[in-house]
Order: C-alpha cells, then sequence, then structure tokens
C-alpha cells in the first residue's frame, strides 16, 4: 500500500460503485421495488452497470429478485444488518443510565461489552469518581479469554463457537494469563455459577474487573457490563460486593430489555443441557480453590 496519500483509478471506482449500490438500495426502500431499467434510469448508467451492481446485491441477500416478474426489492440481509444495529442501540440506551449510576455507587470505571467476532467490543463507558484517569475502552476490541467481559460473553456460548473463539495459541499479556485452552470449561462452568467473572492481573498487571451477563428478552446473553479499577482499590476482599452491585446492575439492564428474574431458572436450565465440552479437563479442585 502506498503511504503518498494518492489514491488510484481502481479505489475511485471502488468508492463509486459503494455509492451506486447504496444508491440502489435507497431506490428499493422509496419505491418498494425496481427493475434493472428503472435502476439504470436513476443512477445515470448503462443497464449492464446496473445489472452488476444488483446482483452482487443479491449474493449479499441485500436485494432479492422476483422471479416472476424480473423485479428487485430488499432482501433479508437488510433486515439481519437492521437488526443487529437496532439490538446494540436498544442494550446502549438501555444501560446508559444504569452504568453511570452503577460508576457513582462504586467508583470505579464501567463498562459494556458484546461479543464481536472472536473478541469483545467495548460500546460505552461510564467513570467512577475514583477514576481519575481512567483508560478509555469505548469502541476498542479485547481478548475473550483474558478478560472478565468475555468470560462472561464465553460462558454462554454454544460448544463449537466456544472452540472457535478459543483456538489456540492464546495470546499471554501478564504472568496472570489464562493461556491453557484445558482450563477453560471448569473457569466458564464456574462463571455460570457464580453469575460473574473476574480477571485479576490477567490482562495488564495492576487491573482488576468484575463482569455479569446481560441478557435479552429469550435469556439469551447478548453483552456484559463490568467495573474495573487498579487491583489495590479492588482487593480480594472487595470482590463479593463489588460483583453484587455489578450484577444487580447488569440484571436491570436485562430487566428493561424485556428479561424477568423470573426467566433465571428457565436460562440456568438451558445452560445445564448445553453440551458439555469435550476438551480435556484439568483437575477441577484447583479451580475451585480459587473462588472468592
Amino acid at each position: 500500500m502506498s503511504n503518498s496519500g494518492h489514491e488510484g483509478p481502481g479505489a475511485a471506482q471502488s468508492v463509486q460503485s459503494v455509492d451506486r449500490a447504496v444508491a440502489i438500495l435507497e431506490i428499493l426502500a422509496r419505491d418498494g421495488e425496481a427493475g434493472v431499467t428503472e435502476v439504470a434510469r436513476e443512477l445515470d448508467v448503462h443497464k449492464s452497470t446496473a445489472s452488476r451492481l444488483l446482483a452482487a446485491l443479491d449474493r449479499r441477500e441485500l436485494v432479492t429478485q422476483d422471479a416472476a416478474r424480473g423485479r428487485f426489492r430488499l432482501g433479508v440481509g437488510i433486515v439481519r444488518l437492521a437488526g443487529a444495529a437496532s439490538a446494540r442501540l436498544d442494550v446502549v440506551q438501555e444501560s446508559r443510565p444504569v452504568c453511570r449510576e452503577l460508576a457513582q455507587q462504586v467508583g470505579e470505571t464501567v463498562n459494556l461489552a458484546i461479543l464481536s467476532g472472536r473478541d469483545a467490543l467495548y460500546l460505552d463507558q461510564a467513570a467512577g469518581p475514583a477514576a481519575l484517569s481512567p483508560h478509555h475502552w469505548a469502541g476498542r476490541r479485547i481478548p475473550l479469554h483474558a478478560t472478565s467481559d468475555g468470560k462472561v460473553l464465553l460462558a454462554d456460548l454454544p460448544e463449537a463457537e466456544l472452540a472457535a473463539c478459543l483456538t489456540p495459541p492464546l495470546a499471554r499479556f501478564t504472568e496472570r494469563t489464562v493461556t491453557a485452552v484445558a482450563e477453560f470449561p471448569a473457569l466458564l462452568a464456574e462463571v455460570r455459577r457464580r453469575g460473574f467473572a473476574t480477571a485479576v492481573d490477567e490482562l495488564e498487571a495492576g487491573l482488576t474487573a468484575i463482569a455479569a451477563p446481560v441478557r435479552d428478552a429469550e435469556g439469551t446473553v447478548i453483552a456484559s457490563v463490568s467495573a474495573s479499577g487498579p487491583s489495590f482499590r479492588i482487593p480480594a476482599a472487595r470482590i463479593p460486593a463489588l460483583a453484587a452491585a455489578v450484577r444487580h446492575a447488569a440484571d436491570e439492564v436485562s430487566r428493561r430489555l424485556g428479561w424477568s428474574p423470573a426467566s433465571r431458572s428457565a436460562s440456568r436450565s438451558a445452560t445445564r443441557r448445553r453440551a458439555e465440552p469435550t476438551w480435556p479437563r484439568p483437575d477441577e479442585r484447583g479451580s475451585r480453590a480459587a473462588r472468592w
């Protein structure tokens, strides 16, 4: 890639194609449906160009063609994209006042995270009064295996997705980072049992975080709420009280998204019905000795 800052004609053509593709979606949103000739006329392009653009959108299911009439309308891919955007907006909007209140209550930095591919993605952040120089996590991707948010998000995944997210080698960030895949079945089972996850000096030395799951109306974990701060300010003795506050906040966000405490037992039953991972397991007694 050139560092000169000048783009070639190919880049300009790509941008023009994207612009035209978006224009097609806007036409179909406005008119409901349209044929190749109508699209070509509106875009002021040749019919072959309009046909290629529509074919590309059709492959992504962003448009669909009526086989009998040959006309195009918006496809199910648009619904998927809109649903994903709506869900993210909903969880941020509903969580923001709760996270701000939690940050004021515990004095630490509070974050909202979601699963994004094989990472956790922070969507929002609220700084408590004790967070004089908070880490600015919003918009950042972080590893799942070395964070409290990541462990909460991993704990609800089906076995196949979980294995994909924990494909070795797992990066080591500090001496405390868990990098042995075989340790995670017991670790995540403990997260589900307790209803929260911790990460003490695992991503950064001197940083401790506690996270709890946010559920949608069906009880599926769609996000996590965490509180984090310097390890000297969050010693082991403080973790139970901080975890209770984080869990309460996460439950409140879940309630605002349609989940109810009555759903908790159903969610736990579904978790118990989940197939146990087939990875090698370490001695669970070692993991249980680390309980708070």
